[in-house]
């Protein structure tokens, strides 16, 4: 028997060692050439400048891109009258107006609002003039713990402006005809504004008598939705 007898898998072995060696040598000066090409990643989070305006007056911010407009409202411009519920648009409390339309404003980056004009409950009315809805949600008590109440505001004056301008809703019977404001409509229009307190009758009540409906709007049982 000979002193040296390779078998098949050890030739094998012998030539997939052989041949690794060969490309690591190759290529290694390219791979380290690579890997130093790679930009050295930032730990610190890059800022622009964006220009906003809000109830009328223009505000520079530096700000991560990623901010939403809420918090660029509570955090930067200390306007806290819209409020972080949910922080995922389904409870309505962060409702403002951009451009006379209502949006929840933790659902849109501050970024995308240079250029328009963004309205919060503090720029609806003052203490001594208040915006005809402030006075209504007074006078019918549409508020309780308050929390809901700014976005409720902003959202009835959206919902409003929606109801002149024709646009329908899903309850809107007719779409040929002019939209008829009514009791079903304002609350199905105002559902995406929640009252954990149950304020709704007043809401609707308040809602109704700017829209030159008194009376309309009968009491609904308290957490119905509107």
């Amino acid at each position: 028997m000979p002193d040296f007898d390779p078998n098949r898998r050890q030739l094998l072995k012998a030539s997939t060692a052989a041949v690794g060696g060969a490309a690591a040598s190759g290529f290694a000066p390219q791979a380290v050439a690579a890997a130093a090409a790679q930009p050295t990643a930032s730990t610190t989070p890059a800022t622009m400048s964006i220009l906003l305006r809000v109830n009328g007056t223009e505000h520079q911010l530096m700000v991560d891109p990623r901010i939403t407009l809420l918090d660029a409202l509570r955090e930067r411009l200390h306007l806290t009258g819209s409020k972080k519920g949910c922080d995922q648009g389904q409870c309505g409390a962060c409702t403002v107006l951009i451009d006379g339309r209502r949006t929840t404003s933790c659902l849109t980056l501050a970024v995308m609002q240079e250029g328009h004009d963004i309205t919060t409950i503090e720029g609806l009315g003052t203490p001594t003039s208040l915006h005809p809805l402030q006075a209504a949600f007074i006078k019918h008590d549409g508020f309780q713990c308050g929390f809901c109440t700014p976005g409720q505001i902003c959202s009835a004056v959206g919902m409003l402006a929606e109801v002149k301008a024709g646009m329908p809703s899903h309850v809107t019977a007719d779409l040929n005809a002019a939209i008829e404001p009514g009791d079903m409509e304002f609350r199905e229009r105002m559902s995406g504004n929640l009252c954990r307190c149950g304020a709704y009758s007043n809401i609707q009540e308040a809602i109704a008598e700017v829209a030159g409906m008194p009376g309309q709007a009968p009491s609904a049982t308290p957490g119905a939705k509107q």
